[in-house]
């Protein structure tokens, strides 16, 4: 009765998979980004709440998505770290906390795309509706928006990843450097028809909406600007919205590079390691695309760094 509780319970983590030569470049370079990406989304969001002239809807709505890149990042990273140095044989986890990363990281993925929805309304109003963009852009609204987006991840991972854990199972392996839907409902030796079936429209559905939305938000703003001779506008324009598309860029890229090797089994190897940079690798440039590609965000910054420096000569 013992080892069956231990053969269902506790699964054995695939993990970060390096050879001993690579451990340790492989463990420096992973924590030098995990520190990177902790401490520039916490510094930016620091700086918009601290800031009074940055509490403008455009800049609180970043809020939302430099907290779910350390989110992200802390779901991923920190595990990949201690299964560096470990044996793929000892790299042991509990079902439960399993279920935990997978859910985690799903709603990281999800809360992206929902947050770069909600940004995309913020930009259509500014761009195609200017005058009335103190009306419509409350507090109340950022509220709403930030509160939806956050909801609507939640409730639709939960499900997803709920279909999964009432499957029984009867495999002790993970597959994969991390926990996900995919690796629990592949515990089972049940039918996964139902799993596959909301899975599939799961993912139709939020790329689907993330990418619907933001290209007819940005054919929108287009038209705005193509018929309009304000230099000053389509300067604003392209200044505010390039730092939003680029960040929708990389997610939609990265997300669907994961979906286009899942069909192929024999990349299985290049799918694990998309999967580990779909957590890194826009969590570290949002981070830099919003602080740095933002004029105002970047001010501020340098302002901080030269009181910094002054106040350091000055002793």
């Amino acid at each position: 009765m013992e080892n069956q509780t231990l053969s269902t319970d506790i699964l054995i983590l695939e993990g970060l998979k390096v050879s001993p030569q690579s451990s340790v470049p492989a463990f420096v370079v992973l924590l030098l980004i995990y520190v990177f990406i902790m401490v520039s989304n916490i510094s930016l969001v620091v700086l918009i709440s601290t800031e009074r002239s940055l509490h403008q809807p455009m800049y609180l709505l970043f809020c939302n998505m430099s907290i779910n890149d350390a989110f992200g990042a802390t779901t991923i990273i920190p595990r990949l770290l201690s299964d560096v140095f470990t044996p793929i044989s000892d790299r042991y986890i509990h079902y439960n906390g399993c279920v935990v990363q997978a859910f985690c990281a799903h709603f990281n993925a999800t809360a992206a795309h929902t947050v770069l929805m909600a940004m995309a309304f913020d930009r259509y109003v500014a761009i195609c509706s200017p005058l009335r963009y103190a009306a419509i852009m409350t507090s109340r609204t950022v509220v709403v928006l930030s509160v939806s987006a956050w909801t609507v991840a939640f409730i639709l991972v939960l499900i997803l990843v709920a279909l999964s854990v009432r499957l029984s199972h009867c495999k002790r392996t993970v597959l994969n450097p991390f926990c996900d839907n995919a690796s629990l409902f592949k515990l089972s030796c049940e039918s996964v028809l139902v799993n596959n079936i909301y899975g599939l429209g799961f993912t139709v559905v939020l790329l689907g909406s993330s990418l619907g939305s933001v290209t007819l938000t940005y054919l929108k703003i287009a038209v705005v600007c193509l018929s309009s001779r304000n230099k000053s506008l389509n300067s604003k324009a392209l200044q505010t919205c390039a730092s939003h598309l680029a960040a929708h860029v990389i997610m939609f890229v990265s997300g669907s590079i994961i979906i286009i090797l899942h069909r192929f089994p024999q990349l299985s190897d290049h799918r694990k390691i998309a999967s580990i940079l779909l957590h890194v690798v826009p969590p570290a440039l949002n981070a830099v695309i919003y602080g740095l590609q933002i004029k105002s965000v970047r001010q501020k910054i340098v302002i901080m760094f030269s009181r910094n420096t002054g106040g350091e000569t000055t002793q």
